[in-house]
């Protein structure tokens, strides 16, 4: 009742600043962090693992994304507002140099046991940017296979799953898997199997929504969709991929990954010309409200 009362209140056009992790009929709550906390302090370091610097000990640098940010565990970066909200924050220096902050979960085990349902799911406010303004900006909630941990040369064939992308402060944001070879292969790389949309009720840039996916393990062919406050508008089964390469992602635990990153491939790409510019505003911040994950009884 109090996942469907947040709901209609969300359609209402009520704001809430913090809600408690959802129950879900049928589920379980496997693990969740709804950012409690003194204001300034970092995420609980039980669950989170902060990123410092430009790469991976032995990585592709800049992220392997062309992200010109260097991610930090500062309170100006990264924090908890006191309010049960996680804050990052990109930033730009004296020098010109950007700054700002990605988390990931200690675990890495989160995955739909075989005949079972996972859902993934977190309530995040974008940053309130847009136009010129918002050129570069990068905030991202998805997951990694468990096998890209400590290896960090193994994307895409680990499996890659964005819930929620949105570049360059465009009014919706973007749900992708990403898989396989590089280029090419079953999720098409360097693009993905994506698909775009816009937020219902009010805009993604400065109002909290809920994305989620869920993957259904529990027939066949198994499956995994994308939504936005319940609204489901992308959809993938075994098929699109073939059994092998479907496996290699979804019968393997992920990690859960939260940033915000500046400029890269993605908002390059989609702006024709490198990001962020002159006109980028630092100081814009992404809020999430609770991450949770749950498994099927």
């Amino acid at each position: 009742m109090r996942y469907q009362t947040l709901l209609l209140l969300l359609a209402m056009g009520f704001t809430l600043t913090r809600a408690e992790i959802p129950k879900m009929r049928g589920y379980t709550l496997t693990w969740g962090d709804d950012f409690l906390g003194s204001a300034g302090s970092l995420p609980d370091p039980k669950n989170w693992i902060v990123d410092i610097g430009t790469q991976y000990p032995n990585g592709p640098p800049q992220w392997g994304n062309g992200e010109v940010q260097h991610y930090t565990d500062n309170s100006e970066n990264l924090k908890l507002v006191g309010d049960g909200n996680l804050q990052i924050t990109p930033l730009k220096n004296a020098t010109n140099a950007w700054t700002s902050a990605r988390i990931e979960s200690q675990r890495t085990d989160f995955q739909a046991r075989s005949g079972g349902r996972m859902r993934i799911s977190a309530r995040i406010k974008l940053p309130d940017v847009q136009g010129d303004q918002a050129l570069g900006y990068w905030p991202a909630f998805w997951t990694l296979g468990d096998a890209y941990r400590g290896n960090y040369q193994n994307w895409p064939a680990v499996g890659e799953v964005d819930v929620m992308e949105n570049i360059n402060g465009a009014d919706g944001a973007w749900g992708a898997l990403h898989c396989g070879v590089h280029p090419g292969g079953p999720c098409k790389e360097p693009n993905g199997l994506a698909k775009f949309n816009q937020c219902p009720g009010t805009s993604c840039r400065g109002n909290f929504h809920v994305y989620s996916i869920d993957i259904d393990r529990s027939y066949r062919p198994e499956t995994i969709t994308w939504s936005v406050d319940e609204q489901v508008y992308h959809h993938l089964t075994e098929k699109n991929l073939g059994v092998a390469a479907w496996a290699k992602i979804f019968h393997h635990g992920h990690f859960i990954l939260l940033n915000v990153a500046i400029g890269g491939y993605f908002p390059n790409g989609h702006h024709g010309s490198p990001t962020p510019l002159e006109s980028t505003v630092p100081g814009k911040s992404m809020l999430v409200d609770y991450v949770a994950v749950y498994n099927s009884v």
